[in-house]
């Protein structure tokens, strides 16, 4: 079970040269967290093997993200995208994520993600992005949460002329799109 951890608003950063890299299973349980994650994260690795990833999962990330992310993964594709987690002491950090499907002899056993520290150009475009998905989310309602902000951000990114995956490594190499600027 998820511990109940209430967010301070402190943010942590971790080296441009680090990476945060972890394994799960195909449920999403943690199999491998690489030191980096466990000092981030403030978590021992007796903490973070078996449990649930979302263990960092920080509230202000919409459910839309979530399941852009698991439908990527869902069609064998790699994702890239931007997460704010939440370390044990309800602090915060920012990661560009690569999350790809990990296959053995042809057999989907899980997934690996490689993250680095997310630029602060990328965390102020996408910033009132997730707050305006959150929003739509809580309107919506449980049932409806996912598909209605998943729904407004491609909407978003149709008057962007531009798809998630362009968008989110433009981003991370600081470029905001053009009708942004």
């Amino acid at each position: 079970m998820k511990p109940r951890i209430h967010p301070t608003g402190v943010e942590v950063n971790f080296s441009p040269n680090e990476f945060i890299v972890s394994k799960t299973d195909t449920t999403g349980r943690i199999t491998y967290a690489n030191r980096v994650f466990m000092r981030v994260a403030d978590y021992p690795e007796e903490a973070l093997l078996g449990v649930q990833h979302n263990i960092v999962r920080h509230p202000d990330m919409p459910r839309g993200a979530f399941k852009h992310l698991w439908d990527t993964l869902g069609r064998g594709a790699e994702w890239f995208g931007f997460v704010k987690n939440m370390t044990s002491k309800g602090h915060h950090y920012w990661v560009f994520a690569n999350v790809t499907p990990d296959y053995e002899a042809g057999r989907l056993i899980g997934y690996y993600s490689v993250r680095r520290q997310a630029p602060r150009v990328a965390i102020d475009f996408l910033s009132p992005i997730y707050a305006e998905m959150l929003r739509i989310e809580r309107e919506a309602g449980a049932a409806r949460a996912c598909e209605a902000s998943l729904s407004w951000l491609t909407g978003q990114l149709t008057q962007l002329n531009t798809n998630y995956e362009t968008l989110v490594l433009g981003l991370f190499h600081g470029e905001l799109p053009r009708s942004a600027c």
